[in-house]
């Protein structure tokens, strides 16, 4: 690929806050987006900015009493679009953007602050029930489904006597019919686990050396296909989930992408196999998975196991002195990004050319 067709990271619009930003996502269906964190005097807030004639304009600010680390729009449907988020003092909340003053759904979830949240069966992506997944400081991860009140539908916990790790990362996947269902959660210690909901087991487990900071599945919606795991020294890794050896477990490449820690990983919603990863020194890495020509082969023994592909880099932008502490592609628009970084930035990206990948 030529340096005239390579895509470009261009920052359209930045716009600079008065609070720690922590979290940042897409409404779908629209031109807005919402972003999450906590003003110096200790209190969350929620921003909602619509991006108009090429600027960005605040059309609600909420602050709530405790400081807010993640939230989703993935359980809900098109019509509402409420928004679940995750505060540090462990309580998960659904909120109507429209009359926000008080949550549409309310738990106190987890015992220390919720580090991290995911969404499924809503926005019609995804079989099944609408379901949110926690994973806390506490240790636990926990499934939660919003027209069920006070108690999750799954909780995995440490046993007992075993140390409890602080979870930074969960998300879900395989939801290709309406009985399967996993989350994947990544933990302190560099831990990997793979929860499967239908059966109500631990699938699959690895450590990566370092603590995991991100997890997404390419998709949500389709029967287990690729999964990325980022790192705090700078690597990440992708598993190829079709075929599980019942020793090696899945296929996997490793990239060292930064120099630094690597924050976020997402993938593009309109191409599986290309991703955007967000690192500690203010940098963007945009990557393309490329298959091996036999996703799998026969071992010695003849039992099936995975091949794993290759990823190359497309394109690298450093965009802040400060780690990138989220990232979010538009649904609806192709190369359209939004990520919010420690400086109390948040930017508006467009990454042209994608369409040629």
């Amino acid at each position: 690929m030529s340096a005239f067709e390579k895509p470009q990271i261009i920052s359209h619009i930045q716009k600079g806050l008065n609070y720690t930003v922590f979290d940042c996502k897409w409404m779908p269906c629209s031109a807005k987006f919402v972003t999450m964190g906590n003003f110096a005097r200790g209190t969350g807030v929620i921003q909602l900015y619509e991006i108009q004639q090429g600027d960005l304009k605040l059309l609600r600010e909420i602050e709530k009493a405790k400081p807010i680390k993640c939230g989703t729009f993935g359980a809900t449907s098109l019509q509402q679009r409420y928004l679940a988020t995750g505060d540090f003092a462990g309580n998960l909340h659904i909120w109507n953007l429209e009359a926000p003053e008080v949550p549409v759904y309310s738990v106190k979830g987890h015992k220390e602050i919720i580090n991290t949240i995911d969404g499924v069966g809503g926005l019609g992506i995804g079989e099944g029930a609408p379901e949110i997944v926690t994973g806390s400081r506490d240790g636990t991860v926990k499934v939660w489904d919003p027209r069920q009140k006070d108690d999750p539908v799954a909780n995995m916990e440490p046993i007992q006597g075993e140390n409890k790790r602080d979870c930074w990362t969960v998300a879900f996947g395989n939801t290709y019919n309406q009985e399967e269902r996993v989350v994947c959660a990544g933990y302190d210690n560099g831990d990997i686990k793979l929860f499967d909901l239908r059966n109500m087991s631990l699938r699959w487990e690895t450590n990566i050396k370092n603590g995991v900071c991100s997890l997404e599945f390419d998709r949500k919606d389709i029967s287990m296909n690729k999964l990325v795991a980022t790192s705090l020294e700078g690597k990440f890794h992708v598993f190829d989930m079709r075929t599980q050896h019942p020793t090696k477990g899945f296929a996997s490449v490793s990239e060292k992408a930064h120099k630094s820690t690597v924050w976020q990983v997402r993938h593009l919603p309109q191409n599986r196999e290309v991703f955007l990863t967000a690192g500690g020194a203010g940098s963007l890495h945009l990557w393309k998975y490329e298959y091996p020509i036999q996703r799998s082969k026969k071992d010695s023994e003849g039992v099936e196991m995975g091949v794993a592909g290759s990823v190359s880099l497309l394109q690298n932008v450093t965009l802040s002195t400060q780690p990138i502490s989220s990232l979010d592609w538009s649904p609806d628009k192709r190369g359209l990004c939004i990520c919010s970084s420690f400086d109390q930035t948040v930017r508006v990206l467009i990454v042209t050319k994608l369409h040629k990948i």
